[in-house]
C-alpha cells in the first residue's frame, strides 16, 4: 500500500513539473514575450512572470503558476513610464543587471524590471501608443 502511494505522489510531481515547463515554454514562444519581474506600487516583493506586451495591453503572467490566464493586464494606452533606474541594494529578488521602469498605470504605480536588452523594444512599444489614447 505504502508503494503504491509513495508512486502516484511520484507521478503527481512529475505531472506538475512537466505542467509548468510546458506552460512556461507555450509562454515564452510568442512574439514579444519576454522574463520580466514586476512590484505593485506600496509594495517590496518582487514577482517574476513572463510578459507579452503587443497590440494594446501588456499581459503579465506569474512564473510560479498553472494559471493560463494573466495576473495583470497593463493598457498601453494608460501606461506611462515615469522613471529608469538600475537595480540597487533594495532590490534583493532581481539579478544585478536588470533595469528597472517606474510606470503610471490606471491601476496604480507599477514597477517593472527587465534585462536592458529588453528595455529599448518595450518602450518603443509604450511610445508607439496612439495619441488620443493618452
Amino acid at each position: 500500500m505504502t508503494t503504491v502511494v509513495l508512486v502516484l505522489v511520484g507521478v503527481l510531481l512529475l505531472v506538475v513539473v512537466v505542467a509548468f515547463a510546458l506552460r512556461r515554454r507555450f509562454l515564452l514562444s510568442g512574439l514579444g514575450a519576454v522574463t520580466m519581474w514586476l512590484r505593485p506600487g506600496g509594495s517590496s516583493r518582487w514577482s517574476v512572470g513572463v510578459a507579452w506586451y503587443g497590440g494594446d495591453a501588456l499581459l503579465w503572467y506569474r512564473a510560479v503558476s498553472l494559471s493560463v490566464r494573466p495576473q495583470h493586464r497593463l493598457s498601453r494606452a494608460e501606461l506611462e513610464v515615469t522613471g529608469r533606474r538600475d537595480a540597487g541594494r533594495a532590490d534583493v529578488a532581481l539579478p544585478d543587471d536588470v533595469v528597472v521602469l517606474s510606470c503610471s498605470t490606471a491601476a496604480g504605480l507599477r514597477e517593472l524590471a527587465m534585462d536592458p536588452s529588453t528595455v529599448t523594444g518595450f518602450l518603443s512599444w509604450v511610445e508607439s501608443a496612439p495619441r488620443g489614447g493618452r
